[in-house]
């Protein structure tokens, strides 16, 4: 299945209910086997917390050889693939690391209650 993010988000991917909600739309694909495709197209401006919830939390269900079968991303801008690439890596070495995973939630903990 092939989604034109534009036409789901708009210009701007840079909050975590839009990064949700094409979470939601392409996760029960991708658990079930199926390739998905997203064109980002006339997406203008990106936030790594979007690209967290929409793409990086999947790593925690897949794994990385399925993850990279599956999901075809193009269409991003110079800065969205730069965002892209740097989320995936740390989403990567979080979902696979227990270590570095327990040592992020300590310090989101931290953060938040400060």
């Amino acid at each position: 299945m092939k989604y034109k993010v534009y036409d789901i988000i708009g210009e701007n991917c840079t909050s975590q209910r839009s990064g949700q909600q094409l979470y939601d739309l392409i996760h029960p694909q991708l658990q079930a086997g199926e390739s998905v495709e997203l064109d980002f197209t006339g997406v203008r401006k990106f936030l790594s917390v979007f690209f967290n919830l929409a793409i990086g939390q999947l790593l925690r269900d897949m794994k990385v050889e399925e993850f990279e079968k599956l999901l075809i991303v193009n269409g991003l801008n110079s800065f969205g693939q730069q965002t892209y690439d740097n989320v995936i890596d740390h989403a990567k070495q979080y979902y696979s690391n227990d270590t570095y995973r327990q040592a992020v939630d300590e310090m989101i903990l931290e953060y938040s209650l400060s």
